[in-house]
């Protein structure tokens, strides 16, 4: 497996090494030493999965207390992924990174402390699963409006389908610096 920098300083692509045949697949997901290697130091103890229709947003969220590093990965379909940085002292405050994870190309995305999550689906539906290195903490979430004027991911999405959490969460602009890293 190959691990990639992006353009914001820790956040990293995972292209894994596929073996095919007549038979189907298989490719290594997870080696520690490898992401150890690469940087990646967070220990993982949660994982997720969501099945979520085309169109749908999920995002974007954090937690401020018990904070989590995430490892994202597209079992089913296609998605796009976004990393948004929200450390305030990093060069990069502000902004994001998106990546097209799918079941064809098998990249997973590595998303560090320090920032927002989000993903929109690009199929009919996709199913995600990410590691997470806390356990969800209710009293610690947070999130930035999916369409906030300072940040302006660009979803590549027609109607987005969002839940109504998502759709009121806060403008970037409008949060405690308490509340970001």
């Amino acid at each position: 497996m190959k691990v990639k920098e992006t353009r914001i300083a820790d956040v990293k692509l995972i292209e894994p090494r596929v073996f095919e045949d007549d038979r189907g697949y298989f490719f290594e997901a997870y080696r520690e030493s490898v992401l150890a290697d690469a940087g990646i130091t967070a220990e993982f103890v949660q994982d997720n999965v969501s099945k979520s229709y085309k169109n749908t947003i999920r995002g974007l969220h954090y937690q401020i207390e018990k904070p989590q590093a995430k490892l994202v990965q597209c079992l089913s379909g296609t998605i796009l992924d976004v990393a948004v940085d929200i450390r305030q002292n990093s060069p990069s405050f502000g902004q994001y990174v998106a990546y097209k994870l799918s079941d064809e190309n098998k990249h997973q995305l590595y998303i560090p402390v320090g920032f927002a999550h989000g993903f929109s689906v690009l199929s009919d539906e996709a199913v995600v699963s990410y590691k997470c290195s806390d356990y969800y903490h209710k009293p610690g979430e947070r999130g930035i409006r999916w369409d906030d004027p300072k940040i302006r991911v660009n979803w590549d999405v027609e109607r987005p389908l969002l839940s109504d959490k998502d759709r009121t969460q806060p403008l970037f602009s409008s949060i405690n610096k308490e509340d970001l890293f």
